[in-house]
């Protein structure tokens, strides 16, 4: 009760601390107090449920896709994008740079060929397709090639850590059996993510988000820990490390849920003749339809003709004269911090971007791309000690603005492929589209091999070095002309032919179906 209001009520004392029945007013002013105190308290707990809310949304948002898409299926995803390619990819990346810089002394230019190399078991992707999806073993599809994953990464990457000193053929080629472990692996959790972005297309964004999350985090901490191994443990010995993952995988195989498809061994291996014609004729019908062929190209050639000069970049951070001379442990920092900032990015796609169409998506997302990749121009030729910024600052600014970029344009692109697959051959045509990314990456690391020995930029000179980083610019903006090849449909909308997607699924229904993941029936109403 305020004072002028007591006055009002008690005309004969104004001035007195009683009330008429002779109470205290003290109490009514404790009373006001509380009520003053009760705002501030009100707002904290709006921000202490904010919080919550934060922590609490991404775990409510696991629980809905493990109870819609089985939990087994969610731990798959973590599995093979968090620690084989997320852990596994980043870590690799740092490790086997430092490997061939000063373990094999290899320049720049052929390094980067050798890198183009690790590509082909990417390439080979429709063959563990077709493998995944027509030839079961013991009547399993999906678990056997997890187990076919783990063993060949964990032995690749023993033998290369253990073996001493190496020739550069046999090291190339232990380098690529870590990374056939990986491709085995993500063409066989690959096969799942098709399928359940056709059975239930609202949740196709949702899949590729988690994709994309579990990947950055596996990224963030591969590369934050990569330096300090390289630095304790050496290159070579580093690499040991990289039979975890595989492990996980081989693990992994005896867990998921999967359905035994059939029992009679003959009968077993007629079903795979059979079905290999079909999935044959099912991927040549499909991917001769414009509206897969075109999108197809256009994720070719955007890839392509980004050509890579990653291994002249990364030879002149750490040159101790011509460049700023990052060490081991910063080098890892930044890539780092570069994983954390392509979370961001699978954040901004999720949260704002995943309902546009493709087209006008991409083409931003192009021209960000193009323009980004403007900023290691002007880190190569110092211009931001011109302007004042630290080396360490504008290369960390650089390339978190690069992998939100990245992020962001290439969450569509997996997205659009997922909805181009036709339900019975799902595995095996994702892993054709994933082929032809593959394909791309080949080209463009492959060609940045050719641009850096042409411009002569080798371990310790690196004067034309800008002009490759211009002309792979200027190939970035020039990919903008082909957007057209891109649908102009949204994420959502049917972007093949219904009767391209049924066609196969009839021919395969007299199969047993992909059981790795039990759908109920109403949720495949939605297709």
């Amino acid at each position: 009760m305020c004072p002028s209001e007591t006055q009002e009520l008690n005309p004969k004392t104004p001035n007195s601390n009683i009330d008429e029945s002779g109470q205290p007013l003290a109490a009514a002013s404790e009373d006001q107090g509380n009520e003053k105190e009760e705002e501030p308290s009100n707002s904290n707990l709006v921000k202490t449920h904010s919080i919550k809310s934060v922590i609490l949304e991404p775990l409510e948002w696991l629980q809905m896709l493990s109870s819609r898409l089985d939990s087994t299926f969610v731990l798959g995803v973590i599995l093979v994008y968090g620690l084989s390619q997320g852990f596994s990819g980043s870590f690799f990346k740092v490790v086997s740079d430092y490997y061939w810089k000063d373990v094999q002394k290899v320049q720049p230019s052929a390094v980067q060929l050798f890198i183009s190399l690790y590509s082909i078991p990417w390439v080979m992707k429709p063959i563990w397709g077709l493998l995944t999806d027509v030839f079961p073993v013991k009547g399993y599809k999906r678990r056997p090639y997890f187990v076919l994953a783990g063993v060949v990464g964990a032995i690749s990457a023993l033998f290369l850590a253990l073996s001493g000193n190496l020739a550069v053929a046999l090291a190339l080629g232990f380098l690529i059996g870590i990374m056939t472990g990986v491709a085995i692996a993500d063409v066989t959790i690959d096969a799942c993510i098709a399928r359940k972005s056709i059975e239930i297309k609202s949740l196709a964004p949702d899949m590729q988000s988690l994709c994309g999350f579990c990947s950055s985090v596996g990224a963030l901490i591969g590369y934050s820990s990569s330096g300090f191994f390289v630095h304790h443990l050496g290159a070579q010995g580093s690499l040991g490390l990289l039979a975890i993952p595989p492990a996980a995988l081989i693990a992994l195989g005896f867990v998921i849920n999967e359905l035994k498809t059939v029992d009679d061994i003959q009968f077993e291996k007629k079903k795979a003749v059979e079905n290999l014609g079909t999935a044959v004729k099912g991927m040549c019908k499909t991917i001769q339809c414009p509206d897969v062929w075109k999108p197809s190209l256009y994720m070719y050639l955007s890839i392509a003709l980004s050509i890579s000069t990653h291994e002249g970049q990364f030879y002149w951070y750490t040159d101790p004269k011509a460049g700023p001379a990052f060490s081991q442990e910063f080098v890892g920092i930044i890539y780092a911090i570069g994983a954390l900032a392509s979370i961001v990015g699978v954040l901004i796609y999720h949260k704002t971007l995943k309902d546009y169409p493709f087209r006008s998506l991409l083409f931003f997302a192009q021209l960000l791309y193009a323009t980004s990749g403007m900023l290691d121009l002007v880190f190569v030729l110092r211009w931001n000690l011109a302007l004042g910024i630290p080396d360490y600052f504008f290369v960390i600014m650089e390339e978190c603005v690069s992998r939100i970029i990245s992020r962001i344009r290439w969450m569509p692109m997996m997205v659009l492929s997922s909805r181009l697959c036709p339900i019975g051959i799902e595995g095996t045509f994702f892993a054709l589209l994933m082929c032809i990314d593959s394909l791309g990456s080949l080209t463009s690391k492959s060609a940045g091999g050719m641009v850096l020995h042409l411009f002569h930029v080798t371990r310790t000179n690196f004067k034309n070095l800008w002009v490759t980083l211009l002309i792979r610019n200027l190939l970035r903006f020039g990919t903008l002309a082909l957007i057209f090849l891109v649908p102009n449909a949204d994420h959502s909308s049917l972007v093949v032919p219904f009767d391209i997607l049924t066609k196969t699924a009839n021919n395969s229904s007299r199969r047993d179906d992909d059981n790795l993941q039990l759908v109920p029936l109403n949720e495949k109403l939605e297709v």
